[in-house]
């Protein structure tokens, strides 16, 4: 997928927002409850909505079905200057959750609402289309980070620890160690 420049370090710092929310010092997971506190505040941190969008954007987390995957796709290669209106694209391509529904009309009250939220779904988009399912309504993640449908890790990716432990034991074995033998036992 091409993202224009604009998209591409948007991103970045949304996924490093979204990181920063999800564990504590003690590396507890405390997305959920920081995320209701993020959409608590929304009301106040408005006055960001143009110079650091993704520190708000992160309160629609999980809180977007992608209808029209293509659409998102275009989307992401524009410039914010290019960028359709929020009711063009949301009737067309997005079903918002709710409480997102609830969040977005406090957005719109802003002279720069529209735009942010069509960037926002944009960085949703990009962020679920990366962790899961490109299907519409599927792998779509829930407020606490995980995916909302029925898909148990091993159902999203493949098992790896077996090519990892391949991976590392060969990496030692070119650095002059000996190979464990994994059946006779010996750890």
């Amino acid at each position: 997928m091409r993202l224009s420049p604009f998209f591409e370090e948007l991103s970045s710092a949304y996924d490093a927002e979204l990181d920063d929310l999800l564990t504590d010092s003690a590396g507890h997971d405390v997305l959920a409850q920081r995320l209701r506190l993020k959409r608590s505040q929304l009301p106040d941190l408005l006055p960001m909505i143009e110079c650091n969008p993704e520190m708000l954007a992160v309160a629609f987390h999980g809180g977007m079905d992608f209808l029209s995957p293509e659409v998102m796709r275009d989307l992401a290669a524009q410039d914010p200057e290019d960028l359709p209106s929020w009711d063009v694209l949301g009737e067309e391509s997005i079903r918002l959750q709710p409480w997102a529904a609830e969040l977005a009309k406090i957005v719109l009250s802003d002279p720069n609402g529209e735009q942010f939220l069509v960037v926002t779904a944009c960085l949703e988009y990009l962020r679920t289309s990366s962790k899961g399912s490109s299907e519409p309504g599927v792998g779509r993640r829930d407020d606490y980070g995980g995916y909302d449908d029925e898909r148990s890790d091993a159902d999203v990716e493949p098992d790896n620890d077996v090519d990892l432990e391949e991976a590392g034991a060969d990496w030692l074995a070119e650095q002059g160690f000996d190979r464990k033998d994994r059946t006779s036992g010996d750890n």
